[in-house]
């Protein structure tokens, strides 16, 4: 198995692709298989999650590009600017992971979630799309 431990240079390009969903994104330590069929070990730094278009490497030199992986998401589009910023409101009070589009808000499909946006006035439809949440106001400043 491959171990990639740290993120290559932007512009590094890559020996293969690992496609995966947000939740493994999100793991400092994981057992994967690339797409074209290579054993990896993901052995990186804690409280960091992997964008998609990410490479990484290890000791080997071998480099890897992160893709995420389609998911079931929930989608709300709106061009009402208060019933968005209220449903950014009402998502984010909830410290769910939230993709925020010009007009669109995409989450994980959630059943319950679903309800109070609908209750809220929004319309969800479920579509299978890669998942690329906000990453948080503290992510990019090293805290």
């Amino acid at each position: 198995m491959l171990k990639l431990t740290e993120l290559a240079p932007s512009d590094t390009p890559a020996d293969d692709i690992l496609t995966l969903p947000f939740e493994s994104r999100q793991k400092s330590r994981l057992p994967a298989c690339t797409d074209g069929g290579v054993k990896v070990g993901l052995f990186l730094q804690r409280g960091q999650y992997l964008r998609s278009g990410v490479v990484l490497t290890g000791n080997e030199k071998f480099r890897v590009m992160i893709k995420a992986a389609p998911e079931t998401l929930s989608v709300v589009r709106t061009d009402d600017a208060l019933l968005f910023a209220r449903l950014c409101y009402h998502l984010g009070n909830r410290h769910i992971a939230l993709q925020v589009l010009p007009g669109e808000l995409r989450f994980l499909s959630d059943h319950v979630l679903d309800a109070m946006v609908e209750g809220l006035g929004g319309v969800v439809i479920h579509d299978i799309l890669p998942f690329e949440p906000e990453a948080g106001a503290y992510k990019s400043h090293g805290h």
